[in-house]
């Protein structure tokens, strides 16, 4: 579990923010505001998939990291209006789930909801609409295909 469901997408997510940074400044080879979003995001959340796994790997309290699903949840919620105000509402809708996610992660670590379940739920929505996404992009860009992105 520790090398394909954590270390790998945090390796991923780390690799594209740094690689959107660079294409975005020392080359400028990309444009658009937002991307300074997705760069900022996808290299935060690589870094905090290393943490979940280095907190899992020593056996560490979940709670501390609850402290810092704070900080995530301010930063999916900078996403949120990011794209919402660049009008990328599949995007936008993306980091609204990550936001439910973080609530839900930190309500459960102080003991305001009793059970996972909630978390896991917004866990579920928000991966299926990002695998929406993914394939919906992935068919538009080499197909010409026409889903709602």
């Amino acid at each position: 579990m520790g090398m394909w469901g954590v270390w790998m997408p945090g390796f991923m997510q780390l690799l594209a923010g740094t690689y959107i940074f660079v294409g975005l400044t020392w080359f400028q080879v990309f444009k658009g505001a937002p991307l300074y979003m997705a760069g900022l995001a996808f290299t935060a959340y690589g870094v905090h998939w290393f943490a979940l796994g280095g907190r899992r790997f020593l056996s560490a309290d979940h709670k501390p990291g609850a402290w810092m699903g704070m900080a995530f949840t301010l930063i999916s919620l900078l996403g949120l209006l990011v794209f919402a105000q660049a009008g990328d509402v599949p995007v936008a809708l993306i980091f609204l789930g990550l936001v439910l996610v973080y609530l839900a992660d930190i309500a459960k670590a102080f003991g305001i909801i009793p059970t996972p379940k909630l978390i896991g739920f917004f866990h579920v929505i928000t991966g299926l609409w990002l695998m929406y996404c993914c394939w919906a992009a992935t068919f538009n860009m080499a197909l010409g295909a026409h889903w709602w992105l």
